[in-house]
């Protein structure tokens, strides 16, 4: 009688103990959800944003760069006087004084007019 009622409390210890952890397992999975659900929206709204910062300052970056490029234009217009008619004459069409400018029209475009 002892030894049955032994192995009867035992089963009934295991048992609870095994209900005990589901109900931990259980409550857990839930608990993981709800984080789930109330940070992942967050993160990647986190990750957007490091994108679109990742965008900007390529952005800047370019941005930078070309301000250098016209900034070294610019003090070579004031500088170099041969680089400025170039700039005049290439980019503004200007001639000087007394010069006459030939355009030279592709044979193409005299047969359309």
């Amino acid at each position: 009688m002892y030894f049955v009622q032994r192995v009867s409390s035992t089963y009934y210890a295991v048992r609870r103990m095994i209900t005990t952890m589901i109900k931990n397992a259980i409550w857990l999975f839930a608990f993981t959800i709800i984080i789930l659900v109330v940070f992942l929206p967050s993160y990647a709204k986190m990750q957007d944003l490091r994108q679109r910062n990742l965008e900007y300052k390529t952005q800047f970056d370019q941005f930078t760069q070309g301000n250098q490029k016209l900034r070294e234009e610019k003090k070579r217009l004031e500088v170099d006087p041969a680089y400025l008619e170039k700039v005049a004459r290439e980019k503004m069409g200007l001639v000087r004084e007394g010069e006459v400018v030939y355009k030279i029209v592709p044979e193409q475009e005299n047969k359309e007019k």
